[in-house]
């Protein structure tokens, strides 16, 4: 089965969770050649449990994932920690929504969960922990103690950065990071605009239903990073389209002029 662990379904941390846009992803992603995706939307998102309701109202949910016109959604977020750094979180859905529960005091900047007590909250459910873009000049998480780290199930080869940093640049530096640490590296395309599915994703060499079947994928290295020879085309259309998207958003909901 083919799986991307890094996907949005919000154009946007601030705006509305859409589900006509929603679906136009779903379909996007099946044609990319993508089985099953993680949803892992930011945990400090506009009306984060929107999209779950969305979810629980219209699909069936079986095993550990919600069964979305033939695509496998499991649940996940991405959370800040305090010291910098992005974690992708993925869990059944009520595991994630209760972990979100938890992290309401930690939504904002100022008050960010430190990667210790994000570790020890995860660690209480049946939880896949995976090291977003760690060499994102932003959000790095190679400042991290290396003991820590190890509590992670994966490093992210992240589509985005894969593009801005250059490919086998970012290849070289996260391969060589998670070889030192000690943990694999899944791909994500960090899709946030449907044009970038398919930038990167896993070929898993079985078929997963549930949370421990991923884990065990992903433990026993049952999988092959893919990164697709258009990488660069679909990121720069999908942040192009993105902003355009945006834009009009945001004309939207501005006041017309009197």
């Amino acid at each position: 089965m083919n799986m991307d662990f890094h996907t949005h379904v919000k154009i946007a941390k601030k705006s509305d969770f859409m589900p006509e846009y929603f679906e136009e992803m779903v379909g996007e992603a099946k044609e990319a050649g993508l089985d099953a995706i993680a949803l892992t939307e930011h945990f400090n998102t506009l009306n984060f449990s929107d999209v779950y309701a969305y979810l629980d109202h219209h699909f069936p949910y079986i095993d550990d994932y919600y069964s979305v016109d033939g695509l496998r959604v499991f649940a996940g977020m991405e959370v800040d920690v305090k010291e910098t750094g992005h974690i992708l979180l993925i869990s059944r859905r009520e595991h994630i929504l209760s972990m979100h529960d938890e992290l309401k005091p930690h939504l904002e900047k100022e008050t960010f969960i430190s990667f210790s007590d994000l570790m020890a909250l995860a660690e209480s459910f049946n939880t896949i922990k995976i090291g977003a873009h760690p060499f994102r000049p932003g959000t790095p998480l190679t400042q991290h103690d290396p003991y820590q780290l190890q509590r992670l199930d994966a490093f992210d080869l992240n589509g985005k950065d894969l593009h801005t940093i250059g490919i086998e640049e970012n290849k070289e530096l996260v391969y060589t990071f998670a070889r030192k640490i000690g943990l694999p590296v899944l791909g994500g395309s960090d899709t946030h605009q449907f044009l970038q599915y398919g930038a990167v994703m896993n070929n898993i060499q079985q078929d997963c239903r549930t949370i421990s079947d991923l884990k065990a994928a992903i433990q026993q290295s049952a999988f092959t990073v893919h990164i697709s020879a258009d990488l660069h085309l679909k990121v720069k259309s999908a942040s192009l389209t993105k902003k355009l998207i945006k834009q009009l958003l945001t004309l939207q909901t501005e006041p017309s002029a009197s």
